[in-house]
C-alpha cells in the first residue's frame, strides 16, 4: 500500500518536472510564441511582396539612387555602376509582375535541387534504407561523440551544395529520435553544421573559387599585379570548422537539448531491436551497390585527362568548374537511388522497378506544400531584386562603414556586423560579395590590410545568420522537417531553436578572427 502510494507520488512528481521543463518561459520561449503566432509562411511572403511594392513606389518617387564599384560578370572586371530604385507599380514593373512569375519559378534553382535530390533520397527513405542505417549508426556510434559527428558532417556538406539541408538534417533528427533524444535537438545540430558554419570547410569548395575570383577583381583596382589564391583562408577555415563544430556541439547538448526537455510528441520512439535478416540482406545488397557506384564514378573522375571525363576539361582539376562538382546533386541523387533500390530488393521492400517508381511518386506528392511555398518565395525574391532595394541598402551600409574613422580591429568587427545585417535580406553568398568586395577590399588594402583578411571576415559575418533569416528558403524546409515530430512547429520554433547558435557563433567567431589577426597568424599558405 505504502509502496503503491509512494510510486504514485513519484510518478506525479516526474510529470510535474516534465511539465515545468515544457512550460514556456524566458526570452526564447517568447520568441517561439511570437514567431508561431505569425501566419503560414506563404502568407508571410505575400505580405512581404505587398511591402516591397509599397517601398518601391515610395523610394522611386524620391528618386533614390546609389553609385558604386561592382564586379561585372559580362566584362569580368570592376566597373562603376549606378542603380536606382524601380517601382513595381510603374508600367514596366506591372508588366514584370504579370509576365515573370512562371519564369521566376522555373529559374529558382532551389525547386530543381529539392525535386532532383528527393528522387534518390525519397526512394532510399521509402525503401527503409535510411531508417535501417539510422538504427545501425545508433548501435555503433559512441554516444559521447554522436552530436559532434552530426555537426561536423554538416560542416563538410557545404562541399556538396544543398545536399546537407535535404539529407543530413532529417537524418540527424531521426537519429536523435531513435536514441531517445529530442528530434528537434538533432535537427538543430544538423542545421547548425550545414548552415551556420557554411562558408568554411576543411576542404576547398567550389564556392571558395568563386569568392576568390570576385576578390581578385577588387584587388586589381588597387594593385593590378596582386592577387589572392583559393587557399588563402585555408588555415583559418580548418580551425574555424573544428572550433565552430565544437561550439555547436556544446550548445546542442548543454543548452538546446535541456531547454527542449524530454520528447513528448506524437511520434513514438521505436524499441531498440536488432536488425532482422531481411534488413541485414538489404544492407549487404546496398553495400555492393555503393561499391559499384563508387568504382564507376571513380573511373570517370580519377584518371588524368583525357580519360577523366568528369574532370575540368581545361584545368584537369576535380574541384573548381568540373562536371563532377557541377553535377554533385545529380550524383548524390543517383547514389541514393541506386543504393536505395538495391536495399529494397534485398530487404524485400521493393518488388520491381514499377514499385520503385511508385515510391518516388509518393515522395514527390508529399512535397506539394513545399513546392507552392517555393513558388511564392521565388517570386518575392524576383520582385525584390527587380526593385534594387537590396542593392541600395547594401551600398548605403557599406558607405557608412567606409566613412567611419576607426582602427583595423574595429573595422573588422563592423564589417562582420554589416555582412550579418545584409544577410537578412540578401542571402546569396556570391551575390553579397559581388557588391561588398569592390568597396571593402580596396578600403582595407588602402589601410594596409590584407584582402584575405576581408574575405575571412566575410565568411564569419555571412554564415551564422543563415539559420534565422526568413529569406533562407531552407528555413521553411526545416519547418517541414520539424512538423514530423511537432505538429505545431512553425517559423518561430525554428528561429527560437537556432537563435542561440547565431548569437554565440557570431560573438566567438568574431573574437577568434580578431585574435587571429592580432597575433599575426597566417590565414592560409603563403
Amino acid at each position: 500500500m505504502n509502496q503503491t502510494a509512494g510510486s504514485t507520488k513519484n510518478g506525479k512528481q516526474k510529470k510535474e518536472l516534465i511539465a515545468e521543463k515544457e512550460a514556456p518561459d524566458g526570452f526564447l520561449a517568447t520568441v517561439e510564441r511570437v514567431g508561431n503566432m505569425v501566419p503560414h509562411p506563404a502568407i508571410i511572403f505575400f505580405i512581404l511582396i505587398a511591402v516591397v511594392i509599397v517601398l518601391s513606389v515610395f523610394f522611386s518617387l524620391l528618386g533614390t539612387t546609389v553609385t558604386y564599384d561592382a564586379y561585372d560578370q559580362s566584362s569580368g572586371g570592376i566597373v562603376e555602376q549606378t542603380t536606382s530604385v524601380r517601382s513595381l507599380l510603374a508600367p514596366d514593373g506591372i508588366r514584370f509582375m504579370f509576365t515573370s512569375p512562371v519564369t521566376n519559378f522555373l529559374g529558382f534553382t532551389g525547386v530543381g535541387v529539392i525535386l532532383v535530390a528527393m528522387i534518390g533520397v525519397g526512394l532510399a527513405e521509402e525503401s527503409g534504407l535510411i531508417a535501417t542505417l539510422v538504427r545501425k549508426l545508433v548501435a555503433i556510434a559512441p554516444r559521447s561523440l554522436f552530436t559532434f559527428m552530426i555537426v561536423m558532417v554538416g560542416v563538410l556538406s557545404s562541399i556538396a551544395a544543398d545536399a546537407g539541408y535535404l539529407v543530413l538534417v532529417p537524418l540527424a533528427a531521426a537519429a536523435f529520435h531513435s536514441m531517445g533524444r529530442h528530434p528537434l535537438a538533432g535537427l538543430a545540430a544538423g542545421f547548425s553544421g550545414v548552415a551556420a558554419v557554411f562558408l568554411v570547410n576543411v576542404f576547398v569548395t567550389p564556392t571558395d573559387a568563386l569568392l576568390v575570383e570576385v576578390t581578385n577583381d577588387a584587388v586589381r583596382t588597387v594593385n593590378p599585379a596582386a592577387e589572392i589564391t583559393v587557399v588563402g583562408n585555408l588555415f583559418f577555415m580548418i580551425a574555424s570548422s573544428i572550433l565552430m563544430g565544437i561550439i555547436c556541439t556544446v550548445l546542442t547538448e548543454r543548452f538546446v537539448e535541456p531547454r527542449l526537455g524530454p520528447y513528448t510528441g506524437g511520434v513514438p520512439v521505436e524499441a531498440s531491436v536488432g536488425l532482422s535478416g531481411s534488413e541485414q540482406a538489404g544492407l549487404k545488397n546496398a553495400g555492393r551497390a555503393l561499391l559499384g557506384f563508387v568504382v564507376v564514378i571513380g573511373l570517370l573522375t580519377a584518371p588524368p585527362l583525357p580519360w577523366g571525363i568528369l574532370r575540368n576539361q581545361d584545368t584537369g582539376g576535380i574541384m573548381a568548374g568540373s562536371p563532377f562538382m557541377s553535377g554533385l546533386i545529380i550524383l548524390i541523387s543517383l547514389l541514393f537511388l541506386v543504393v536505395g533500390y538495391a536495399y529494397g530488393r534485398g530487404a524485400g521492400t521493393i518488388a520491381n522497378l514499377t514499385a520503385a517508381i511508385g515510391l518516388i511518386v509518393k515522395t514527390w506528392s508529399n512535397l506539394a506544400g513545399m513546392i507552392f511555398l517555393l513558388f511564392v518565395i521565388a517570386n518575392f525574391i524576383a520582385f525584390f531584386n527587380y526593385t534594387n532595394l537590396a542593392t541600395v541598402l547594401a551600398v548605403n551600409l557599406a558607405d557608412f562603414l567606409q566613412t567611419t574613422a576607426l582602427g583595423a580591429t574595429a573595422y573588422i568587427v563592423l564589417f562582420v556586423l554589416v555582412v550579418a545585417v545584409i544577410d537578412i535580406i540578401l542571402t546569396g553568398a556570391l551575390a553579397k560579395w559581388a557588391i561588398l568586395a569592390p568597396v571593402f577590399v580596396p578600403l582595407f588594402m588602402r589601410l594596409g590590410g590584407d584582402p584575405d583578411l576581408v574575405l575571412a571576415a566575410y565568411r564569419v559575418g555571412d554564415s551564422p545568420m543563415n539559420v534565422i533569416t526568413p529569406l533562407n528558403v531552407y528555413l521553411a524546409v526545416m519547418v517541414g522537417f520539424a512538423n514530423k515530430y511537432q505538429k505545431d512547429a512553425g517559423i518561430g520554433t525554428i528561429i527560437a531553436l537556432m537563435l542561440p547558435y547565431t548569437v554565440v557563433l557570431m560573438v566567438i567567431w568574431t573574437l577568434m578572427l580578431v585574435v587571429w589577426y592580432a597575433l599575426g597568424i597566417p590565414l592560409g599558405p603563403a
